[in-house]
């Protein structure tokens, strides 16, 4: 019977306990919602609030005792009352009396007349407002500053909310094979005419070519090759004349092949990928059996890459040309004799023998084969006396199909690569690769893509729209299913709108995700300087003495300094140091705390010498209020209008210092972006000329973010001054 009253007693207890503190929860929130609306209202609004409420009772009441002595004269409203707010309700009711349809021209007359009187009695009103909301109601009245404080809004969620949107990106990820791309999104734009008769779809780089079923050639994508001014998408007129049977994209050059077997190329030919060059140790020529042309019934393969060309032949001989370092099987892949398919790896060429073997020359490629379950084995152990009957390679690896549809990756190898996605019982028909992925057609006409998505390589358009498939074609980072000539779909990178760097970099993740960088820098380092500025300018304002004598010599000493000068050796003392980026990042943040503070104290000291004359003061001493209570209690919110100017402006300041440290490479280092290391690649002439958007883009989000913060300072400053407001 204890236990239970016992029991009872704490379940009583912890009930009481939890009551009470939903109350005290209910009175805080009640607290902190009476104190938010007197802090944007002002305590003159509830005075104001009740005061309407009592002259509206109050009015009620007298229209309620006063309307015997209403009088209606054939339907005309007199409003011949003297007192003030029965003439308000007359004319309220004059003002109303709509529903009455046969009025006369005298009655429209008076009610004008009360109408009018009732809208100046109306404007001679003084509006009764809280600081805040004069502050608030003039700054909105500035269409700049609310232009500029819209844009800053953006800008903020682009910086911070942004990134959230990039799970894909990595400070540390390049594209080699999309160096300083143009913006816009012309990779996956094949062109109509092509979309309809494809023969046959060729990519290595930015660029794509393609043939129809007519011999004609199309170009599309990123054309223009750098700052060479070369456009490969300016097709030669003997090959838009010609009857085209072959045609290959390079990373910079094109090679096509007519019916009558000549042989065309064009683009750049700065490493002798056009096979004009003569033989040296660094190119190799086009052979010369076939510079006048060759026998285009007897060609089996175009196979064209990274600054190389590959004719295959139907009796497996081999004609090579163009850089030598571009493949470090070169000369041994040049010189086989029974090749039935060749492909390119970036460093290496594979090629398929007649025999169903794989040849890479003079290299030993294949240490390995991983088959899609992740288990690896030797190549004689994969094949098992079983023949190849197909290859195609990415930059890293190559794959493997047997005759009975298995599936190997050797080289460079990661779970991605050889996680195929294919289910058991279903034979690959075809097999092609992009840069970084591959993509398989198989017997029960289904199409898988795997490999790196981080360009959405192998996000693919629902299997409803790809039924059909006879053909499958793979660019660089691109793919496309083709029936019977026509394009039934097509997934993959479209291109940057923003363009990309000198790394492969997009200039608009980059943006993004430096403008997060550099708007923290900022905004950090403005509140450390602030932060000291309040502390030692309320100090040395309000105790004056050898305190203020001995804060402002340090104050003087600090501004002494030259400041860009100091930063960089403090930066390049600190870039020496063994720590971390995001340690060094802290750092910089500090730097430009630390040094960027005697602004605000002089301006917070002037302010609180003003301050601290006041009745208020004095009032609070002779209560016996401390100190240091009555500095930054009592007169730091009657400064702290001009902090908030000051504050606004020393962070667009501290942008442009952190970007100009970064320009310079004192700040913040590669590969973290901010706005300033992103303009620090684009210091030489042809970079600023030829690749405008590496350096325009970062430069007008830094400028946009600067002019609008100066904007609302300098708005601000001009509300909160009490003089602005004389004329209202």
């Amino acid at each position: 019977m204890k236990k239970e009253l016992k029991n009872d007693n704490s379940a009583s207890k912890v009930k009481a306990f939890f009551v009470k503190l939903g109350k005290g929860i209910v009175n805080i929130f009640k607290t902190v919602g009476r104190w938010l609306y007197r802090a944007f209202m002002g305590p003159s609004a509830v005075l104001a609030r009740e005061e309407s409420k009592r002259r509206k009772q109050a009015l009620a009441e007298q229209e309620n005792n006063s309307a015997s002595n209403l009088d209606r004269v054939d339907g005309q409203v007199l409003c011949d009352v003297d007192d003030k707010s029965y003439n308000d309700t007359v004319c309220d009711n004059a003002v109303n009396a709509d529903e009455a349809t046969d009025i006369d021209d005298k009655t429209n007359k008076k009610r004008k007349k009360c109408r009018k009187n009732k809208k100046q009695d109306d404007n001679n009103v003084e509006e009764i407002v809280s600081p805040f909301r004069q502050v608030f109601k003039n700054f909105f009245g500035k269409r700049l500053a609310v232009t500029a404080l819209v844009i800053l809004i953006l800008m903020f969620g682009l910086a911070f909310i942004g990134p959230l949107c990039m799970p894909k990106y990595s400070d540390t990820y390049s594209e080699f094979f999309h160096l300083n791309q143009k913006p816009g999104f012309k990779y996956l734009k094949i062109p109509k005419e092509l979309a309809s008769d494809v023969k046959y779809i060729s990519t290595w780089d930015a660029f794509s070519a393609g043939l129809s079923n007519s011999g004609k050639v199309y170009v599309w994508g990123n054309t223009d090759i750098g700052a060479s001014g070369i456009d490969v998408g300016k097709i030669p007129d003997e090959v838009k004349n010609a009857d085209i049977k072959f045609v290959g994209a390079g990373e910079d050059h094109v090679v096509a092949i007519g019916s009558d077997g000549k042989i065309y190329c064009w683009g750049k030919d700065d490493v002798g990928q056009l096979g004009k060059y003569e033989t040296t140790e660094l190119y190799y020529e086009m052979p010369a059996e076939i510079r006048d042309g060759v026998n285009i019934n007897e060609v089996s393969q175009l196979v064209v890459g990274h600054f190389v060309t590959a004719l295959v032949m139907k009796d497996g001989k081999v004609y090579m040309w163009g850089a030598k370092a571009s493949l470090l099987n070169f000369e041994s892949i040049a010189a086989l004799t029974n090749v039935e398919k060749l492909v390119f790896e970036q460093s290496y060429a594979v090629a398929l023998l007649k025999d169903g073997t794989v040849s890479t020359g003079d290299k030993n490629v294949f240490k390995k084969v991983y088959l899609p379950d992740g288990t690896k084995k030797d190549l004689d152990a994969f094949t098992r006396g079983r023949k190849i009957v197909d290859v195609a390679a990415n930059q890293s690896c190559v794959a493997l199909v047997l005759s009975d549809g298995t599936i190997g990756f050797g080289g460079t190898v990661d779970e991605k690569t050889y996680t195929t996605g294919i289910p058991d019982g279903e034979k690959i028909t075809q097999l092609v690769s992009g840069q970084r992925h591959f993509v398989a057609l198989t017997d029960a006409g289904n199409i898988y893509t795997w490999g790196s998505d981080i360009l959405n390589q192998t996000k693919m358009p629902k299997a409803s729209k790809l039924q059909g498939t006879d053909t499958i074609y793979a660019g660089a980072f691109a793919s496309y299913a083709v029936k019977d000539g026509k394009v039934l779909g097509k997934w993959g990178w479209k291109g940057y709108l923003f363009g990309t760097d000198a790394s492969g970099r997009s200039i608009l993740q980059r943006s993004i995700s430096g403008g997060k960088m550099t708007m923290t820098v900022g905004a950090v380092a403005v509140l450390i300087s602030t932060v000291i500025g309040i502390v030692i300018g309320i100090i040395s304002g309000y105790f004056g003495g050898w305190v203020d004598m001995f804060l402002m010599r340090v104050c003087e000493i600090v501004s002494a300094i030259p400041f860009l000068p100091f930063a960089m050796i403090l930066s390049s003392v600190m870039l020496k140091m063994d720590i971390t980026n995001n340690q060094k990042i802290v750092l910089i943040m500090v730097i430009l705390g630390v040094l960027t503070w005697p602004g605000l104290a002089r301006l917070v000291r002037g302010q609180v010498l003003a301050e601290r004359e006041k009745e208020f003061v004095t009032a609070a001493k002779a209560m016996g209020v401390r100190e240091g209570r009555i500095a930054f209690k009592h007169i730091l919110p009657n400064v702290i209008s001009v902090i908030l100017v000051s504050l606004t402006l020393d962070f667009a300041g501290c942008l442009l210092t952190e970007s100009s440290l970064s320009y310079l490479g004192f700040g913040v280092q590669q590969p973290s972006p901010t706005w300033g290391n992103m303009l620090d690649m684009c210091k030489d002439i042809t970079r600023i000329s030829n690749y405008w958007w590496q350096w325009l883009f970062p430069a007008l989000l830094l400028a946009t973010s600067t002019i609008c913060i100066n904007i609302i300072g300098d708005t601000l400053r001009d509300v909160m001054d009490p003089k602005s407001n004389i004329d209202k």
